[in-house]
């Protein structure tokens, strides 16, 4: 079945056929409509979900973990300072191993205060322990929230899931997107059935117990070792997708990369620019290729490093700043992923995009331009730059 629907509503609507025991949200922009859309799905008897407003998006999260341990399948979402305020909460769902998925909807965080689209909010979390997978669109919005229960609930992972999509450019655009029938996603979901919980009478337990120094370094450890595990189970679940959809999803996307010799690595929407400005150049005869990146957690390190392998020149696009000076997150782990190959690309970091700050056709074309510079001269000039900012006399 085909529907006009915003982000925030494919995202209600995959929350709505899934019917999860509980959700807990405070409202923020612009993922508030999502909490809006399924508290009118409970009010109108539409889904048995237990809504629970919060004071809070720390007692939200608190409100998923409580219900997670108990045995329950919970949801939220959130944004920026939303989720910057779950920050301590975030690392309890996930060294609990409560498979809690979570609905980013991407915005900068404060300060200056700004209400529109970058990473800064999930990449501020990535080191939290959640699985991360990343949108281009309401479709995959859509695709991703349904895939990430079955993803995070595995037996081998048991990790909480934080679905993310562009704030505003893909939450309140409306496209036309595929829906599953009710039956085939509840059916694809299944229920969830942990092993261990709080309410088991036959095996009582503790969740989240003061872990001393004899404890918590074997916890840590397991955790990791979920996470490399995951990346198996997201692309089974993507494959198992696949056949009820027709849509196809791996740890990444290949855009026109069989022949590449330039490249570009990025999240998100402004791929569909990049598309858009490839397709421009390929009929110039430049050999111009995208990679873009569904999952940042666990990150696809080996996977990428063969995508780049062949490639002259890369640049690495981040819509968050990492204040390392050394460029953003993304550059950072695809660097380190390129490392050990023996012969590397010439790659450098754009960060681009702070605060919903607009990216064009003809500004992802001038970036190939300077790709193209560095593969004929093998001078990568400056590695770390930001693209679309004024200069200061343009401020006076």
């Amino acid at each position: 079945m085909s529907m006009p629907l915003s982000g925030n509503e494919a995202i209600a609507h995959a929350i709505k056929q899934i019917n999860p025991d509980v959700m807990g949200a405070f409202p923020i922009t612009p993922s508030t409509e999502i909490t809006e859309y399924v508290a009118n799905f409970v009010a109108n008897g539409e889904i048995n979900t237990e809504f629970v407003p919060v004071e809070s998006e720390h007692s939200s999260m608190s409100v998923c973990i409580a219900a997670q341990a108990a045995g329950a399948r919970a949801v939220s979402a959130t944004s920026s300072c939303g989720l910057a305020l779950m920050y301590e909460m975030l690392y309890v769902a996930a060294s609990c191993r409560l498979p809690i998925t979570l609905a980013c909807v991407n915005r900068a965080l404060s300060g200056p205060i700004n209400i529109n689209h970058d990473y800064s909010d999930s990449m501020g979390a990535r080191d939290t322990g959640w699985i991360q997978l990343y949108a281009e669109n309401n479709q995959e919005a859509y695709d991703n929230f349904i895939m990430a229960m079955p993803i995070g609930e595995s037996p081998t992972v048991r990790l909480p899931v934080m679905t993310c999509m562009d704030g505003f450019i893909t939450s309140h655009s409306v496209e036309n997107i595929d829906l599953l029938d009710t039956e085939t996603v509840q059916q694809f979901v299944g229920e969830f059935t942990p092993e261990h919980y709080l309410l088991k009478k036959e095996n009582p337990l503790a969740v989240g117990p003061y872990d001393i120094s004899a404890y918590y370094m074997e916890h840590k450890v397991q955790e990791a070792e979920a996470m490399k595990a995951a990346k198996a189970i997201i692309l089974e679940v993507s494959a198992r997708f696949e056949k009820i959809s027709g849509r196809s999803y791996g740890l990444f996307e290949e855009y026109r990369m069989e022949d590449a010799e330039l490249a570009l690595v990025l999240i998100g929407s402004t791929a569909g620019t990049a598309k858009a400005a490839i397709d421009n150049l390929r009929e110039e005869g430049v050999k111009a290729g995208l990679v873009k990146i569904r999952v940042f957690r666990p990150f696809p390190g080996e996977e990428l490093a063969r995508a780049l392998s062949k490639i002259k020149a890369v640049a690495v696009m981040d819509k968050s700043e990492g204040f390392s000076g050394n460029g953003g997150p993304l550059f950072a782990e695809t660097r380190s992923a390129l490392y050990d190959l023996k012969e590397r690309p010439h790659m450098i970091n754009i960060v681009y995009g702070l605060g919903g700050r607009d990216v064009r056709i003809e500004d992802v074309g001038k970036l190939f331009e300077r790709l193209a510079a560095i593969a004929a001269s093998g001078e990568t000039g400056p590695v770390y730059t930001h693209m679309g900012q004024r200069s200061r006399e343009e401020t006076k």
